[in-house]
């Protein structure tokens, strides 16, 4: 009987504008949650199969929820910078265990970004998900791949402990006066044979001077240098520089201040790291051609760099043999790696010079650093998670990982305004922020709930109109049917 069907259809009236009004409820609930994608009823017409001659049935209305998971929402600013939001497609890659995942262990995938470092220092949202991504190896490399979840790690920033840098480079930026008196140890070198007072690298040198004693030569000029070992510690690098009566021809000496930190080969002593001669052009500059020229060989000795343009100090291990002759090694007391230093002794901006002006370090710059404490961490647009230490050391520690889906609304939602995969969501992708359609990663943003108030109100009044008059329907069709039983009387 066609009464019937109206009933049934108004029952599923009733029953479809109460799922809207759930989902509509679930929207202004979420108002402020961050990350939240709005959730809305959609209505499909139910037909019933009909048969002739037996009158029209009803078939009602069917509410089916659809959550708008691919919509991008606004980013917002906040003043944490483990806040992320992210500008574009992509999921955040999340589990509910921070240690021991197993292959077993659920994946979740979510947009709310709002993480915050836990007792144990790793990345946790509010919701108690803990951020995923690919480590950083010692050479600063990702082993990333865009189908294995079992390569992602858990990100820790709490274990990241102090750090130091060794010295790998040394810029120098000075001037030694070309019209420098040549010294009486300088003069009885050049005489044949050489004077009772000449100087002499190995007997009478410049890092034998002692100014109370009066023994050694006392250099024309000398400047030091900081230098870093592997553990942080502070060494200090002396390069002392002595006139030879050659015109535009020094004698010059490297050694570590003080000796006893270095251990040194034949031909070296009192704490001598390099001996040997520099010459430069007519108009001042370091003359590499002239030095690199092995046909070219100052008397009494060899080039303190044999190509300037190279130039490379090496000092081997604490734990390393004796070293060899006119080699040289840290002491073994102070138990630090093996280092190589190089000088840029011709930079273009200034270098070591020789101008009729006085002798004076202009500027030396180092790379090195002393030991740093972490004072930092800071996530950049491409997901890459940086220690920085207050030493000036910055070092990553991790990469974010993005999840995209082919069709991220067909997601299963979960618990903590996360997802998981379905079958109609598609596999999932993992790649780098702003790679391959993944959107960006912003620091310090949140992405704010797609609901809109205004819209969410006017459903609710749609929706409740909606329900009431599904409600007469069935009241109508009570009272045809009290028509209908009371023919009888």
């Amino acid at each position: 009987m066609s009464i019937n069907s109206a009933l049934l259809a108004g029952v599923s009236g009733l029953t479809a504008n109460s799922a809207a009004l759930a989902a509509i409820s679930q929207n202004i609930s979420n108002v402020n949650t961050v990350g939240y994608k709005r959730t809305q009823a959609e209505f499909q017409t139910v037909i019933n199969s009909q048969v002739a001659g037996a009158g029209y049935s009803a078939g009602g209305v069917l509410a089916t929820a659809r959550r708008y998971t691919s919509q991008a929402n606004q980013l917002q600013r906040t003043t944490s910078n483990t806040d992320l939001g992210i500008a574009g497609q992509g999921f955040f890659v999340v589990t509910e265990k921070a240690e021991n995942l197993q292959v077993t262990d659920s994946r979740l995938f979510t947009r709310a970004g709002a993480f915050r470092v836990d007792d144990l220092g790793y990345l946790k949202n509010t919701a108690g998900l803990y951020l995923q991504g690919w480590p950083v190896d010692a050479d600063g490399n990702v082993n990333a791949d865009p189908s294995d979840l079992n390569r992602l790690r858990t990100i820790n920033v709490g274990s990241v402990g102090g750090t130091a840098e060794a010295t790998t480079r040394v810029q120098l930026n000075a001037n030694i006066k070309s019209s420098q008196t040549v010294s009486a140890e300088a003069a009885d070198a050049a005489t044949t044979p050489p004077g009772a007072n000449a100087y002499n690298p190995a007997t009478n040198s410049m890092a034998m001077w002692n100014v109370e004693t009066g023994d050694g030569v006392k250099p024309d000029f000398e400047l030091t240098i900081p230098v870093s070992d592997s553990k942080g510690g502070q060494r200090t690098v002396a390069i002392s520089f002595l006139k030879s009566s050659t015109p535009n021809q020094w004698y010059a000496e490297i050694r570590a201040i003080p000796a006893s930190d270095i251990e040194t080969g034949a031909g070296l002593s009192n704490g001598q790291i390099r001996t040997g001669s520099i010459r430069f052009t007519q108009d001042g500059r370091l003359d590499v051609a002239y030095m690199s020229d092995p046909a070219n060989t100052p008397p009494g000795g060899g080039w303190l760099f044999s190509d300037p343009a190279t130039a490379t100090l090496n000092f081997a291990a604490s734990d390393g043999a004796a070293p060899a002759a006119g080699q040289v090694k840290w002491a073994a007391g102070l138990g630090i790696d093996d280092q190589s230093i190089a000088f840029d002794l011709t930079a273009a901006t200034g270098g070591l010079t020789q101008y009729d002006s006085a002798s004076v370090t202009q500027a030396v710059l180092t790379n090195g650093t002393a030991f740093g404490n972490l004072s930092e961490v800071k996530i950049d647009d491409t997901g890459f998670v940086t220690a920085i230490f207050d030493n000036g050391v910055t070092r990553r520690i991790a990469q974010i990982a993005l999840a995209t889906f082919p069709s991220p609304d067909n997601l299963l939602e979960a618990a903590g305004n996360a997802f998981r995969v379905s079958q109609g969501s598609g596999t999932y992708n993992l790649k780098a922020a702003g790679t391959g359609g993944a959107g960006k990663i912003g620091a310090s943003q949140l992405e704010a709930s797609s609901v809109d108030l205004s819209t969410e109100f006017t459903g609710l009044i749609t929706t409740q109109r909606a329900y009431s008059a599904s409600s007469k329907i069935i009241t109508t069709a009570d009272e045809m049917l009290a028509e209908l039983i009371s023919i009888k009387r």
